[in-house]
């Protein structure tokens, strides 16, 4: 996979208090996935809800999503009865 997607996405301190957003817009990727969990495609998205966007934009939405998830460091432990 190219580095493309973590470029379309940035984390800035000073925009939404440091939440990942697309880069250049103020638009959250947790936004453009709740549009998307509720059923929205990609051409509503970039055509009603967000027209500055792009395609790749809200795709990297989603890699980004799974790239935080596979970096996560999840600790199992067996429950005790």
């Amino acid at each position: 996979m190219s580095n493309e997607p973590r470029t379309r996405i940035s984390v800035n301190p000073n925009v939404h208090f440091g939440k990942p957003c697309v880069t250049g817009t103020r638009i959250p990727v947790r936004d453009v996935l709740e549009l998307l969990r509720a059923g929205r495609s990609l051409d509503a998205i970039t055509t009603h809800y967000y027209p500055v966007l792009e395609k790749a934009d809200v795709q990297a939405c989603v890699q980004y999503a799974i790239d935080t998830i596979d970096a996560e460091h999840l600790h199992v432990t067996t429950s005790s009865s």
